[in-house]
């Protein structure tokens, strides 16, 4: 079937509240931009909604043409699944309104708005939930497909806290997912993705949080080995306010930073604390006590530290993503010597958080079975040179070759790219694919909604 002429478009805006961007549009390069810069689709049509009839609108539009749909949040998909070539995206970014209940401590969130949108909203209000490491992460991509972020040890994973989501299913439905309705549905959004519908709002629950405190601390790379030892030893006793990460990077420029790590490949621990500044300290005082070379401790809104590591869109990227069941010295090691193998100076990380705390002791039994493993090992690379591609794709693969002895056998699916069948199976455990794909089958026989970590029909 061919591309929709200009009268099917005009036909389209006729009764559209948002817009419809085509190829000869002033805003379409810039509208089909992703986070990925590797990521340069043309898509026949952007639909940028701003209410759930226009979405189902978007939906008969492309099904009636042939259009392969892409569902654009935040635009973070590593393996840029928020854009198609020559499909339609339906754009959510007109949909980011937030409304706060600081009396149910909940929030309704618009299915285009942003860890921003979110965070924002509820600080004025003492409240927060978990939310993803960066400002510019769509809330609904990363809640529907687990949502693991610095407060996850204190208030669980982002999908924990789902109290219901509204989406418009393949038919152009528009549906309520909760435990009062459509709860086998509701079911699958913990941790299915985009899978089921698009998904136009999404209602969370919020916890008192006043404000946040993070130290970021920085050794010289060959300290790393050492100090990932006491952060393993000391994060197995920790409270559950405490998170963060170990990361390998470029030492930035900041004052904080001393010149000899500026440009080099550094070593740095990232450790948050959910509470004031004096709390903290006593809280994360071993961890202060391991000689850093330079590094801070502030008290700040949970929304600055949530923009505190954003990068720009613009750079080349590939991640990927190991869970781990045990961290011995020997895998310490193994992930220590891989960081001489990062692009430096780039924006890239060689990151290992813990998990453990409220993400551990969850017992819904959601289709998140990764959420069991006391650490995950991700190589977050973003470079700027194409040249760099097969060196910073190696890295990370090597990476999770060396840690496979330890290895849970499943994954967080926000956390990576393409990486096959078998993979997005380990994301969800081989019992729950089952029961998502019956979800399916009920709620997208066709497969629609294939552009994702997808689950087929069953």
């Amino acid at each position: 079937m061919g591309l929709p002429s200009d009268r099917a478009f005009e036909a389209l805006r006729r009764d559209f509240a948002g817009d419809v961007v085509t190829p000869d549009s002033v805003s379409y390069d810039d509208a089909r931009t992703v986070f990925n810069a590797m990521i340069q689709r043309r898509p026949a049509a952007l639909a940028q909604c701003a209410s759930p009839e226009d979405v189902a609108a978007a939906l008969a539009f492309a099904q009636q043409h042939g259009l392969e749909i892409a569902i654009r949040g935040g635009g973070h998909s590593v393996a840029g699944k928020g854009v198609t070539e020559g499909g339609l995206v339906i754009d959510l970014r007109r949909m980011n309104t937030v409304s706060v209940d600081p009396t149910a401590m909940t929030a309704r969130i618009g299915g285009g708005a942003t860890m921003s949108h979110l965070d924002r909203a509820t600080q004025p209000h003492g409240l927060a939930t978990t939310g993803g490491r960066v400002s510019t992460t769509g809330v609904g991509g990363f809640t529907l497909g687990g949502g693991t972020g610095w407060l996850d040890r204190k208030f669980g994973l982002a999908c924990d806290n789902l109290v219901s989501v509204d989406l418009v299913t393949a038919e152009g439905k528009q549906i309520t997912a909760s435990g009062a309705e459509n709860r086998e549905l509701f079911w699958a959004l913990h941790g299915g993705g985009g899978n089921f519908g698009v998904a136009t709002s999404l209602t969370l629950r919020l916890y008192p949080l006043a404000s946040i405190t993070a130290a970021l601390l920085f050794w010289p790379a060959e300290n790393g080995p050492s100090v990932l030892r006491a952060f393993r030893d000391y994060v197995e006793n920790a409270p559950d306010e405490v998170g963060g990460g170990a990361i390998y990077l470029t030492g930035p420029e900041a004052e904080f930073v001393p010149p000899a790590l500026v440009g080099q490949l550094a070593f740095a621990l990232l450790v948050v604390f959910a509470g004031g500044e004096d709390e903290a300290r006593r809280a994360i005082a071993p961890m202060l006590e391991l000689g850093h070379l330079g590094g801070m401790v502030a008290e700040m809104p949970y929304a600055d530290l949530q923009s505190m590591l954003d990068d720009p869109p613009g750079y080349r990227n590939y991640w990927s993503a190991e869970y781990l069941m045990a961290l011995p010295d020997e895998a310490v090691d193994l992930f220590c010597a891989r960081a001489a193998d990062m692009i430096v100076p780039s924006a890239s990380q060689h990151v290992l958080f813990p998990g453990g705390g409220r993400v551990r002791r969850e017992t819904a039994d959601w289709p998140v079975p990764w959420r069991t493993a006391p650490w995950c090992a991700h190589p977050f690379g973003l470079w700027s040179d194409p040249a760099d591609d097969d060196r910073g794709q190696s890295w990370a693969r090597n990476i999770l070759t060396d840690l496979k002895p330890w290895s849970a056998g499943n994954v967080y699916l926000n956390f990576i790219g393409d990486e096959g069948a078998d993979r997005v199976v380990a994301g969800f455990g081989a019992e729950n694919y089952r029961r998502l794909a019956r979800v399916k089958r009920d709620y997208d026989p066709g497969n629609v909604f294939q552009l994702n970590h997808n689950i087929r029909p069953a």
